[in-house]
Parts: C-alpha cells; structure tokens; sequence
C-alpha cells in the first residue's frame, strides 16, 4: 500500500535539522512537492518548525548556508512557497512544515516594467527576477518609501499576499517619467496611474526643488 503523502513527509528529515547538500535535498523535495507556480500557501497552516540559513540578500540573490543560489528554477521554486505572516517575518510554507528565512530588505526585485494606454487606461506591468508578471493597480498597489542614507526613494510593488518587490533602480528611473501632476486630497502631488489607482510618489513642490 502506497504510504499517505502526510506519512510520507513527517518521515523525512526536518528542513531545520538537515545541513549541506541533504537539507537542499530536503528543502527542494517540500517545495516541489507544493506544487507548480505560486502554492495556496495561505490556506496552509502548518506547525512552525524553527529557522532555516537561507537569506534573501537585498539585491534579490538568495543565499543557503551562506552560499549564493546560481541556480534559478531552484530559485524560482522556493520563491513560489513563500509567504510573510502578520509577525513581518517571511517564511517557506508547504502543507507539512513552516520554517523561517532571512529577508533583508525585500523578497522579490523588479527588473522590467511595460506601460500601456494613457490616463486612467494606462496600465504598469512589472517582471521580476523570479518571473512573476504583475499590473499594479488597486490590487497590487505602488508604494514608494524615502531612503534617509541617499535621500531617494524606493519604490514597492505588491506581488502577493504580503510579498513585495523593489522596483530596481533603473526601471525606478522609468517609472518615474510616467509621472505626473495629480491632486490628491487638495494637494498636487508627482504620481503615476495605473489600472485606475493613483499612487502618489512625492509632493509636487518637493520634487521641483530637488530638480533645481
């Protein structure tokens, strides 16, 4: 008789317990087993079984005992079993397990924007390093954050559940000529439109003076 799939992992070595090459082994066996493409991960709720030495670095690489992971279909495949809890931590969710990794800043980078029609058709479409394709707009809104150590922004792009991408800096400077002047709350801000949503980056009178 077949051994249940549940059986079958809780007789596996814990993510958490296996080091060097046998706990990738193990990590990929969970996660390919979630399935293909981004996993349900938010209808799971497994037991939390400690913290894995996995770290996404800030420029999108992912490290695994403090290697770099040159692979990118293990990437993508880790990646698609992600998910961040209301604690604000990020963790790799398969039907069985939840262990904890490292983010520095955040999961996924964007590094290609499209931008199609005008007005309030116009519509931003983002990739990011792990090939997920996302419309910003009211489901997957723009945020932009100041970064107080070089006095620019980061701009953000929800990609789902709570998992964010940082638009790379060289299509920030893209994205930023799709800017324009829009009231906001009886204010004129610099913003961008997308699929109908207004996402207002900065103060228009703000940004004259940086341009001067």
């Amino acid at each position: 008789m077949t051994e249940p799939y549940e059986h079958r992992e809780q007789s596996e070595q814990s993510l958490t317990s296996a080091t060097g090459a046998r706990g990738l082994e193990a990590l990929i066996s969970r996660a390919a087993r979630a399935g293909k493409g981004a996993a349900p991960v938010e209808r799971w709720n497994p037991d939390f079984c400690g913290d894995l030495d996995m770290e996404i670095k800030a420029d999108g690489t992912w490290f695994y005992l403090g290697t770099p992971i040159g692979r990118m279909p293990l990437v993508q495949l880790f990646s698609s079993v992600l998910r961040k809890d209301a604690d604000g931590r990020t963790y790799l969710v398969t039907p069985v397990e939840k262990v904890g990794i490292r983010v520095a800043d955040a999961p996924f980078t964007a590094v290609e924007m499209d931008v199609s029609g005008s007005g309030d058709e116009q519509i931003i479409t983002f990739r990011t390093n792990v090939g997920d394709v996302v419309e910003a707009g009211p489901e997957r809104p723009l945020r932009f954050v100041d970064e107080n150590e070089t006095g620019g922004l980061k701009p953000y792009v929800l990609v789902r559940g709570r998992l964010e991408a940082l638009v790379g800096r060289p299509v920030m400077y893209e994205l930023v000529e799709h800017g324009e002047e829009i009231e906001i709350d009886g204010k004129t801000m610099f913003a961008v439109r997308s699929k109908g949503a207004v996402f207002p980056i900065m103060p228009a009178d703000q940004l004259k003076r940086l341009s001067a």
